[in-house]
């Protein structure tokens, strides 16, 4: 009801009136039963638009940290991720991500829409990192579809940082269903994972017109913060790659 409540009557009509997002390819959003839907990342806000635009009710796996803070401010900002139906995802990676793919799988189970940023954070400088394989194993699993979708200009509405987000008129982007099925039972299958996320980062480059980059976008943040303080850019360099990952 929560959800319903900040859609209709409390967040979604400010949204729609000062900012006046516009859409493409909605009717790509299957009318009934259970679809992943994968993002690109630009902005906090994307959390909030895309789901706007979207006639159903879409579960967002949302960062642990957002439901982890102490004091007053992180106490509301828990309250207000559970109220609104989001589950936690332990960003580090590998099998600490499991608990939300587990719960993302019961959501799909139950017929419903789950959605997540395979690149598992947002993106730095507003382009396109490589994906985690967390939502091929989540695809092959629940044997559903994957929906692409690519946030347009949210960058520049709410860059990271910014806690007022500007009035620029953002868009929202949906591409045709991606079917797996001729990967089914192949779950296990790190290249087929591979192959299956590329395909997906493939979808999301050509909807977004960003530029792709095959770096994971937490190891270019680790860069980027290296670069700002030249005592650690030796030792960032020497660090390898992270292994792939299921966040």
């Amino acid at each position: 009801m929560f959800y319903w409540f900040l859609k209709r009557i409390l967040i979604g009509p400010i949204l729609r009136v000062v900012w006046r997002p516009w859409v493409e390819g909605l009717d790509n959003i299957p009318e009934h039963g259970p679809a992943i839907i994968a993002s690109n990342h630009l902005s906090f806000s994307d959390s909030f638009f895309m789901p706007l635009l979207v006639p159903r009710r879409v579960t967002f796996a949302a960062k642990a940290e957002y439901f982890t803070g102490t004091g007053i401010k992180g106490r509301l900002t828990a309250w207000f991720f559970r109220g609104a139906g989001q589950v936690p995802i332990d960003r580090s990676g590998g099998r600490a991500a499991d608990g939300a793919l587990r719960t993302g799988l019961k959501i799909l189970e139950r017929g419903e829409l789950f959605a997540l940023y395979p690149e598992g954070t947002r993106s730095p400088d507003g382009r396109l990192y490589r994906g985690r394989t967390g939502i091929a194993r989540l695809a092959l699993a629940a044997k559903v579809p994957v929906i692409p979708v690519a946030m347009i200009d949210t960058e520049k509405l709410q860059p990271p940082g910014r806690i007022l987000p500007k009035i620029i008129r953002p868009g929202v982007r949906f591409g045709k269903p991606l079917d797996f099925s001729r990967y089914e039972g192949m779950e296990s299958d790190r290249f087929v994972l591979r192959s299956v996320t590329d395909e997906i980062m493939y979808e999301l480059m050509q909807l977004s017109g960003q530029e792709y980059v095959d770096m994971y976008a937490t190891k270019a943040k680790e860069l980027i913060s290296a670069a700002k303080n030249p005592k650690r850019i030796a030792a960032s360099a020497d660090e390898p790659e992270a292994r792939d990952q299921a966040a």
